[in-house]
């Protein structure tokens, strides 16, 4: 694109919602996607398939684009964040405007699986590896299961997202016998969690610390659930990967344990805090 090109981008009135078939759209809203015929493979792959609009585009010429992300793309979260491969182009005529509500399509409130956890540093990756299982399967609309690793900030920025609930995973000693599981409902209104003052350092995160940073944010975090898991051991100083035994047992346990737990939040009955030994 040459500079007259840009300049006549500059130009152009910004567009926050445009007509579309059966409906009126803009930034945030769902959609379905219906790609005129004779269009290539892509195309077709996309189909049918639910989509949040990211934004309105305008090229020099006028003509309006809606970019959008995929709902059941597994590297959406990319799109979010402009990177190409995950954000396409449509034109208005080619999608159709969702209901906020429409069962089986992602809204934008929805439920947060997050593993917590340094991998090189034994039974601390105990929150990535359940989230790694819960990944290769099917979850319910609506729920998506990510690993943060030890990326805090990132996860503080989701939480920024306002999940109807977040379910934290993550190894955490609390003199348990090793491999011990547990379920905590957190008050993300308690002071423990209020902003302090101070930096907090977004590469090691706990629960408290992460909900700390978050409400510094922003104060959007809504009901968090903590499954955590006793450790055996983080190994020596100088770090080891892999899962001691005990909390290797409790990996297919744990996994059934969230999956529970997002039933009973879907269906909107109490989760209770309960200890689980898997000895």
């Amino acid at each position: 694109m040459n500079e007259w090109e840009w300049q006549l981008l500059e130009e152009k009135t910004a567009v926050d919602r445009v007509r579309v078939r059966a409906g009126e759209v803009g930034a945030g809203d769902r959609v379905q996607l219906l790609p005129k015929s004779g269009g290539d493979v892509l195309d077709l792959a996309l189909a049918g398939k639910a989509a949040t609009v990211e934004s309105i585009e305008q090229d020099f010429e006028g003509k309006l684009h809606i970019c959008v992300v995929v709902e059941d793309d597994p590297g959406s979260d990319l799109g979010l964040f402009r990177q190409p491969g995950h954000r396409f182009f449509f034109g208005p005529d080619e999608v159709v405007a969702l209901p906020a509500n429409q069962p089986g399509v992602r809204a934008a409130a929805h439920i947060l699986v997050a593993g917590i956890g340094n991998i090189f540093l034994g039974d601390d990756a105990f929150g990535p590896e359940v989230v790694r299982r819960l990944s290769a399967q099917k979850l319910p609309a609506g729920v998506r299961a990510l690993d943060f690793g030890i990326r805090g900030f990132d996860l503080a920025c989701r939480l920024l997202e306002g999940p109807d609930a977040t379910i934290l995973v993550d190894a955490c000693p609390r003199g348990e016998a090793p491999g011990t599981l547990y379920v905590l409902e957190l008050d993300v209104q308690s002071p423990e969690f209020a902003p302090q003052a101070g930096a907090v350092e977004p590469h090691a995160m706990n629960p408290v610390n992460l909900l700390r940073l978050s409400r510094s944010l922003g104060d959007t975090v809504k009901r968090v659930v903590l499954v955590g898991c006793e450790p055996a051991s983080f190994g020596p100083d100088e770090g080891r990967m892999g899962l001691s035994c005990q909390v290797r047992a409790a990996i297919e346990p744990a996994v059934e344990l969230v999956e529970s737990l997002v039933e009973k939040i879907l269906a909107g009955e109490p989760l209770g805090s309960r200890p689980s030994s898997q000895e």
